[in-house]
This record gives C-alpha cells, sequence and structure tokens, in this order.
C-alpha cells in the first residue's frame, strides 16, 4: 500500500514536521527513500522475519519512518510510551523478544541502559537523537540509514524480496494494552489487521487526499496507528508534531482540515472558554451565553437533519460573527470536524463545540480490533453515541448487554498469552470487548461502562460510573477528575481531585490565594463549591446513582503517579487500593453526607 502511494502520487506532500526553521516537508517518493534505507539499514543487521524491532519514542516523524521501515523489511514493530517506567520497558523488551530497539534521545536512554543486562535478545539501539557510542551497541538513526543506502547499492533485489515476502497475515505491530488491570497484554495486529482499517475508513468518504491533518497523538497507541495507515492509503497529508504545549500554537501554524483528540483535550478547553468568558464579565459574558443558547438550538435541529428557519438563521449568524468564529480560531480557520476517541466523550462536551460550529464526531474501537470500529459521521452523527459500524465490521450484543465483534480488523491473538485469547475470542470468532453496550434503531452503538467496571450496590442496583464521572467533571470547572466508588456498597461515594488553576482563581478571588494548593483542598470554602456541584448533579439521577459522600484529593491522578495510562484512562483498581482506607471511611460516618 505504501509502495502504491508513492507511485500514484509520488510528489505529492507526504508529511510536515518541525524544525529549527519551521516546517519541513516530505513528499511520498521522499518518505519512501527514507523508509527503504531504514528497510535495508535492518536487513544489513539480519532483522529476521516477524522479528519485533521496538520504537521508544514519543510522536515525531521519525517514529513514523522508523515503523514503515521495519514492515518493509519483514519486521514486526512494538511500541513503548515514551512515559513508561523502567519496570514496564523491561517487561515489554523480554515479552516481545525485541532485537532492535529505537530510542529517541539521551535521555530515554538511561531509562533503558540501567536494565541492558536483562535483555539479551537487543542486538542493537537505534538512536533517534544523540551520539553513537563507540563499541557498536548504539548506532545513529542518521548511521543505520547510511549503511542501508550502502547495503541497498549493493544487494539491489534485497529491498524488493523484503516487501515482497510480507503476507496478510504476517505480523505488523505488537501493541501492549495499558493494563488497567493487571500487566500489559501485547496484541498481535497482522498487515491485513491494517488493511482492513485503511480500506474501511476510506470507504466512509470521510476524508480525501485534498484534507490536512495535525497529528499529536501517541504513536504508542492503536488510535495513532490507525491514522497512519488511513493516511497512507487516501493520501492526505499530515503535520506531525508530539508536543503537547506546542498544539494551540501548531493549530493556527498548519490550519488543518480535521484532527483526532482525546475528550481530555475538549474538557480543558471547554474550561478554559467558560472561564474566559465568565472574567470578560458584563455584556460580553451575557453575550458568550446567548450565543451557545442559540447555538444549541441550532445544533439540535442539525442533529435531525433540518436547518434554522429564517429568525433562528438570523440569530445564529449575528452569533456566529460574534462568538463562534473566535472560538473555531482556536483549531485554524478551516477545521472540517474532529475525532474523538481512546476515551468516553461527555455528549454535553460534543453540544457545547457543536453549538459553535465545531463538530466532534466521537469513535469507538480497542486495540484488539485495530483500533476505529465505530465512528460518527458528518452526515450522520448523534452524540451520546459513538456512531455506526465500519465497513465490514460485525456488531452483536450479548445478552448481558456486552459488545461482541467480528470482522478482519480482530486481533491475530495475545503474545505469549494463550489462556487470555480463550477467554477473549470464542469459537465463533467474536471478540468479546468487555464494553457494554446497545444499538438503536439505525445502527448508532452507545457505550454505557465497561463490563468489569459497572458498580452493583448492595440494593442490586447497576451505576455506571464513568457516564458519572464524566458529567460531573464537565458541570463543575473547579473539578479535575472523579473516581465514582460504590460497589457491593449501600451508596455511591467518590474520590475528586481538583482543577488547580480554576481552584486558585477562585482562590485569589475570594481573598485565599496565599494558601497552597494542599491547603485549599483540605479547605471548607473550597468543599462547599464542590458539594453544591454534586447535588446540582445528584438532583437529576436516580436515587441509586447519587453521590452521597466525596473526598477531595489535592492532587490530580497523573501518568506519572501510574493512576493514568497513557493514554489518559484511569487506573480504577490500582486508585481505589491506593486510596482504600479514604474509601472505608466515607461508609463510617467520617465525611459527612452531601
Amino acid at each position: 500500500m505504501l509502495l502504491a502511494r508513492a507511485e500514484a502520487t509520488p510528489d505529492s506532500l507526504a508529511f510536515l514536521h518541525p524544525d529549527r526553521d519551521g516546517w519541513k516537508t516530505l513528499t511520498w517518493k521522499e518518505t519512501v527513500q527514507e523508509a527503504r534505507a531504514i528497510a535495508c539499514g535492518l536487513l544489513s543487521l539480519g532483522l529476521g522475519r516477524e522479528e519485533r524491532c521496538a520504537i521508544f519514542s514519543s510522536t515525531r516523524i521519525e517514529w513514523i519512518l522508523a515503523d514503515l521501515g521495519i514492515l518493509c523489511a519483514g519486521g514486526a514493530t512494538t511500541t513503548i510510551y515514551p512515559t513508561s517506567t523502567a519496570d514496564e520497558i523491561v517487561y515489554i523488551l523480554k515479552d516481545c523478544e525485541a532485537a532492535f530497539v529505537f530510542v529517541e534521545n539521551p535521555d530515554l536512554l538511561t531509562k533503558l541502559a540501567a536494565r541492558r543486562e536483562e535483555l539479551p535478545n537487543v542486538r542493537k539501539v537505534i538512536l533517534i537523537d544523540g551520539p553513537q557510542d563507540e563499541d557498536g551497541g548504539i548506532i545513529t538513526l542518521n548511521a543505520l540509514q547510511e549503511l542501508g543506502r550502502r547495503h541497498d547499492a549493493a544487494h539491489p533485489e534485497a529491498f524488493g524480496a523484503a516487501v515482497g515476502g510480507v503476507a496478510p497475515d504476517s505480523l505488523a505491530t505488537l501493541i501492549y494494552t495499558s493494563g488497567t488491570t493487571g500487566p500489559p497484554k501485547g496484541v498481535e495486529l497482522t498487515h491485513d489487521c491494517w488493511l482492513f482499517e485503511a480500506e474501511a475508513i476510506d470507504a466512509l468518504e470521510l476524508l480525501t487526499p485534498d484534507d490536512l491533518q495535525y497529528f499529536w497523538l501517541p504513536l504508542a497507541h492503536v488510535f495513532g496507528k490507525v491514522l497512519e495507515v488511513a493516511q497512507i492509503r487516501i493520501g492526505f497529508p499530515t503535520a506531525v508534531d508530539g508536543r503537547v504545549e506546542k498544539i494551540v500554537e501548531n493549530l493556527r501554524e498548519v490550519r488543518p482540515t480535521f484532527l483526532c483528540a482525546v475528550p481530555r483535550i475538549f474538557e480543558k478547553v471547554h474550561h478554559r472558554i467558560r472561564e474566559q468568558a465568565r472574567l470578560a464579565g458584563g455584556m460580553r459574558h451575557r453575550l458568550f451565553l446567548w450565543a451557545l443558547d442559540v447555538g444549541r438550538q441550532v445544533s439540535a435541529l442539525r442533529q435531525q437533519g433540518k436547518e434554522p428557519t429564517r429568525s433562528l438563521a438570523v440569530k445564529a449568524a449575528a452569533a456566529d460573527a460574534l462568538v463562534g468564529r473566535k472560538i473555531r480560531s482556536i483549531f485554524g480557520d478551516r477545521l472540517r470536524f474532529v475525532i474523538s476517541g481512546s476515551a468516553p466523550l461527555d455528549p454535553e462536551l460534543a453540544l457545547f463545540f457543536h453549538a459553535f460550529g465545531v463538530l466532534i464526531l466521537e469513535g469507538y474501537g480497542l486495540t484488539e480490533s485495530s483500533a476505529a470500529t465505530f465512528v460518527n459521521r458528518p452526515e450522520a452523527y448523534r452524540f451520546g453515541t459513538v456512531g455506526l459500524a465500519v465497513s465490514g465490521m460485525e456488531v452483536r450484543i450479548a445478552e448481558d448487554g456486552e459488545i461482541l465483534l467480528r470482522g478482519r480488523g480482530v486481533m491475530r491473538r495475545y503474545h505469549n498469552r494463550p489462556d487470555a485469547n480463550v477467554e477473549a475470542i470464542d469459537r465463533a470468532g467474536w471478540l468479546h470487548t468487555g464494553d457494554i453496550g446497545e444499538l438503536d434503531a439505525r445502527g448508532f452503538l452507545k457505550i454505557t461502562d465497561r463490563k468489569k467496571d459497572l458498580i452493583k450496590t448492595s440494593g442490586g442496583k447497576y451505576v455506571a460510573p464513568q457516564a458519572l464521572e464524566n458529567r460531573l467533571a464537565l458541570h463543575c470547572r473547579y473539578v479535575g477528575q472523579v473516581l465514582v466508588y460504590g460497589n457491593n456498597r449501600s451508596f455511591c461515594a467518590a474520590l475528586i481531585t481538583l482543577n488547580e488553576a480554576e481552584v486558585r482563581a477562585w482562590a485569589r478571588e475570594a481573598g485565599l490565594g496565599d494558601k497552597s494548593f494542599s491547603e485549599l483542598a483540605q479547605d471548607p470554602r473550597v468543599h462547599e463549591l464542590i458539594q453544591s456541584a454534586v447535588r446540582e448533579l445528584n438532583a437529576a439521577l436516580p436515587r441509586h446513582e447519587a453521590i452521597k459522600k466525596f473526598a477531595l484529593l489535592p492532587t490530580e491522578f497523573s501518568v506519572d503517579s501510574g493512576e493514568l495510562t497513557p493514554s489518559l484512562k484511569l487506573k480504577r483498581r490500582l486508585v481505589e487500593q491506593r486510596y482504600a482506607s479514604l474509601l472505608a471511611s466515607l461508609y463510617e460516618g467520617a465525611v459527612r453526607e452531601v
């Protein structure tokens, strides 16, 4: 597919990537040349069929080129997040028996170097940025490519033979799941899995070669990886920069027509927009609220496939000119839509942005299904759902509500885990996703929660915690993150972290600016802020779902603390264990009821 793309549109723009002087470019022809040099370099070092090469790096153009080079050489890519701990790195490299490891820089190399003796299978480390060591154990990416060019010149048939030897069922990618409930499992995805995804996304007619993607997602995650193959199939260019702190600046420079993101990004932008409007005060704040109300009315009509009447259309045009355009400028001025994935998106968040002309299309998939299996479309979307199934993916809802999937995108198996394979894929080939959901009459899928995360109170009532967590975090700008707890308990309780920026801003206005953040978390006035929001949420909930008690935490859950996965999913069991005594106290009357 890659070689066909380069042959069809050799001089078309494939990638933009940052350097000291701005954005550099690569055409499809140049992309294949770079990948070919890496592939031949690996072949010269003896890379075998389906032999694993790990990439331990943040998102950057070299990540993509290394991946394409590995695949062209007949190897398989194993992904490692740059935030991974030394224990996680060693576990993955040992489990996948990696022969080569691409490492981004000397800082990440130190994580690997301290445990190198535990990795006898690693024959060579390829350093993307940094010096080559003298004993030959480490080679730079530039040196690998130069080695490859010499090998290619001496053996011009080697590259074609390596590419030609790759079969549809050959292993392409080994992605280790984030491990929210235990050690990560290696998911084996074949070349045909990715071909299926590329063909299915192309068939959606969602994207064209004229689109421009802004890409920052972690390529170690399946959501990022699927966009790489979709781009090759369709041929649109991509601006690649994984630096999160550069997103706002880059969006204005790149002016993409679409991008993909996780809900946490939208939550932060949402809170920032609302806070700026509130601080503007007076007429400007009232104008914002009016524009939001008008936009919501227009959104309600468009979700039904209708357009606003003349009176509403006039109001909508004014609201857009005065407010909507300014909000859309955050994403650049050419954005057609945004795709959200990796975690549940609160429908209210989608409605908020749609009111200002930013359409967020939520999708759904697992690592085990090669990512995209359901997605909303610009011409067919329903907020609160993950859309319609992609072409070629079968779906069935089991008697207990679990979502089952079957199709070419389903993984080959878990690596070295025959026990897990039996549990995940049944004899009929159905992948048991572990997610609970329902299909409506039109085929739109609504995800209720994770099967293992569902709370069953001692009264026998079921509660979906993620929905409550998302609603509270969105409802109250002072809330950072939420964990709802209550399995086998008489009521639901919660651990709540604070949005530090919002709470500090409130504290300054309240004359509490001299207090530390940990002191603010214990202040009764801050507790009352959150308690008021919890009461408002509870008023709209069935009694068994109400959060009756909560505790505030002085720090947010984070990847560094191990409480979030690299894709920002909450490690629920770990957090529950870490705060077991505090949670227990909520049921002993130590914290007053809301």
